[in-house]
């Protein structure tokens, strides 16, 4: 259990370091520095990857606490009612970051596939596929 929970308060670390390389990532594509967003991204993946391994673990830990198909509601009915109660806190928390950092991702791709385009009419024009004749 302390494994688990040691885990939720890393990826709460974590995504708030994912919070803020997301905010990093926006701003240097408003000012379209390339290098800095590869640097970005590379940064990002690195964390990506940690906190899929955390997430794996969670489940591996969650299935030997409560069987099989565990969910995070099983494991909090193991805990005192205070620990269960700052758990809940801690896991809903985490589930609000998760969201968010997929709605700054998401804002962000929107950004760089709208950069892309914009480029790509700079340098080859305008698709002139319906013009009239």
């Amino acid at each position: 259990m302390k494994m688990l929970l040691d885990g939720i308060q890393a990826d709460l670390q974590s995504y708030q370091q994912m919070l803020d390389l997301i905010a990093q990532q926006f701003e240097a594509a408003i000012r379209h520095q390339s290098e800095r967003l590869g640097d970005i991204a590379k940064e990002i993946a690195a964390l990506v990857d940690v906190l899929e391994a955390r997430r794996a673990q969670r489940v591996d830990l969650a299935t030997r606490l409560v069987g099989s198909q565990p969910s995070m509601e099983q494991v909090f009915t193991l805990l005192k009612p205070e620990a269960r109660a700052r758990l809940e806190a801690d896991w809903a928390q985490l589930e609000g970051m998760v969201q968010t950092a997929r709605e700054m991702g998401r804002r962000n791709a929107d950004l760089l596939a709208e950069q892309y385009t914009i480029m790509q009419r700079v340098l080859h024009g305008d698709d002139q596929t319906y013009e009239p004749v």
